[in-house]
């Protein structure tokens, strides 16, 4: 039975977000869907329960108003969505029940751009990124600065985003991964391909997002 998902809103703006919890979650995975999607995404959705049931949070949330969805350039605006997911990991942080958990992000499609430029904005907080299909090179001059450890899930019949993903890679100095679904296409809708990419995601960041590696981390910080 999966745990109940609570209805939350972020700050400033009162940006409705589904919050599902497993009991003791060791790492709180904040989405970031891509253009014209939202936190329904079936997708990220399915992806979201996964994570949960592998004993992780998970925040699916909306990165834009409804007056601000109606202006087609807010979708692909990524310094801006890069704060919305900002706002989301400090409210998380003022959370008495996520305060103390590792957080990782994950971006489908734009929503990687965004993600990354989150990671780079929060590199205490963001121990972990996951990019399914997505656009990290839309991240910019963030690149760089990226330092949590980034795995990049591609459909091996996504040639043109296989490139731009590869470009990505090479700019950013964090660890990178470039793992590739045979006979996958951008949404991953062929039998098996989304499971792939939920098996991925649920390794990485448990690799990640453990409690050695949050100890680790917070000596290095000390």
């Amino acid at each position: 039975m999966q745990p109940p998902i609570t209805r939350v809103r972020i700050p400033p703006l009162q940006l409705e977000a589904d919050l599902q919890a497993a009991p003791l979650p060791r790492g709180l995975v904040i989405f970031a869907h891509g253009s014209g999607s939202s936190r329904r995404s079936p997708r990220n959705q399915a992806v979201a329960q996964a994570l949960v049931a592998s004993g992780l949070a998970s925040l699916l949330m909306d990165l834009l108003t409804q007056g601000e969805e109606a202006e087609r350039a807010n979708i692909f605006d990524m310094p801006l969505l890069g704060e919305r997911l900002v706002q989301a990991i400090d409210w998380a942080s003022n959370q008495p029940a996520l305060a103390h958990l590792p957080i990782g992000l994950f971006g489908a499609s734009t929503g990687a751009g965004a993600a990354l430029r989150a990671a780079a904005a929060r590199p205490a907080r963001v121990r972990a990124v996951v990019s399914r299909g997505g656009r990290p090179d839309l991240a910019g001059a963030a690149l760089p600065d990226v330092q949590a450890p980034t795995l990049l899930v591609v459909g091996g019949r996504d040639e043109a985003v296989i490139a731009l993903n590869h470009h990505a890679a090479q700019q950013m100095s964090a660890h990178v991964e470039l793992a590739i679904v045979p006979g996958a296409t951008h949404l991953f809708e062929e039998p098996g391909a989304l499971q792939a990419v939920t098996d991925l995601a649920i390794a990485w960041f448990h690799d990640h997002l453990g409690p050695g590696v949050m100890q680790k981390q917070v000596s290095r910080e000390d």
